[in-house]
């Protein structure tokens, strides 16, 4: 779908909290459509393989789409797939042509056990889960969790790579979710904002606020992560059994203050320097809603904090 800015704007203007609840409405809708979806499937697996690209929101999704799904008698285990990450080392990570560590391969996982881990949780076995300590690019002595599932309980296992052929091919019973932020912004039958931009400004904000990046640190990496996606996420995505939209019509006007402050430092050099400069124009198309009147529970707060879920 796409959003029209005339109608953004005038909302932005004269309904800020209407505009805010039809979105949150819109993206509740969804998250109930998941949840019905996969509680439909749970006689065929207790499995849930949770795939999107990088700022699409899959946390809070997870966490909503668990709360939708005890409503509906079914309990929810949420599991990490980064912490099935092999150990860095350079007889076995995989390189970029450039000699590189590629470490948004999917190889970069360990594959046979997170494949005999689900097996294993379909036949009602426990099972621990490894635990990876990012700051080491190492595997921990000890599992992060174990985990057993009873009945009406499911498990969702999110990650980048949920949907790559090595684990769905594998496990074609398991109920496949696929998350973007898969809405244009249009003015005049042209698109001034795409979708994919989106997903950048949350992660600008987002690692701003929480993870102490730069915003030049945030850009010059995004190239390489549109890299990682167009060869490992995206085209998996259509084996998902429902594709959801996470975009949110309010949270360009949220997020364009600190936006557009941090686009405007943009390094000169980097890669896909034109493309991100031309993000700065586009921000300054829309206009701005107080971060007060955004929900506490809404998907946005993921990025810029304040909300009243723990990640």
């Amino acid at each position: 779908m796409s959003y029209d800015l005339s109608e953004l704007n005038f909302r932005t203007v004269s309904d800020p909290r209407g505009l805010i609840e039809e979105g949150d409405a819109r993206y509740r809708a969804s998250v109930e459509k998941a949840a019905e979806m996969i509680a439909e499937n749970i006689g065929n697996s207790p499995i849930v393989l949770l795939s999107g690209p990088s700022g699409s929101g899959k946390t809070t999704t997870a966490v909503k789409v668990a709360e939708a799904l005890e409503c509906r008698g079914i309990r929810s285990h949420y599991v990490g797939m980064d912490d099935y990450f092999n150990t860095v080392s350079p007889e076995t990570t995989p390189r970029t042509p450039e000699g590189e560590y590629d470490l948004e391969s999917p190889l970069c996982l360990d594959m046979e056990l997170m494949n005999e881990h689900f097996t294993m949780l379909a036949r009602g076995e426990r099972i621990y889960v490894p635990k990876y300590e990012f700051s080491r690019r190492m595997r921990a002595y000890e599992p992060s969790k174990s985990l057993k599932l009873g009945r009406d309980e499911i498990v969702i296992f999110e990650g980048i790579h949920a949907l790559n052929d090595m684990i769905t091919l594998r496990h074609p019973e398991a109920f496949k979710l696929y998350i973007s932020a898969r809405s244009d912004v249009t003015f005049g039958g042209r698109i001034v904002f795409k979708r994919t931009w989106f997903r950048l400004v949350r992660r600008l904000v987002r690692d701003f606020n929480f993870r102490g990046s730069s915003a030049a640190e945030t850009m010059s990496m995004w190239a390489n992560v549109r890299r990682g996606e167009k060869a490992y996420i995206s085209p998996f995505k259509d084996k998902a059994d429902f594709q959801f939209d996470s975009s949110l019509p309010y949270e360009l006007p949220v997020f364009n203050h600190t936006a557009t402050a941090l686009f405007q430092t943009v390094p000169e050099g980097i890669e896909r320097f034109d493309e991100l400069r031309a993000v700065l124009p586009a921000l300054q198309l829309f206009g701005d809603i107080d971060e007060s009147l955004v929900p506490a529970d809404s998907l946005i707060r993921e990025f810029i904090g304040g909300g009243s879920y723990e990640y």
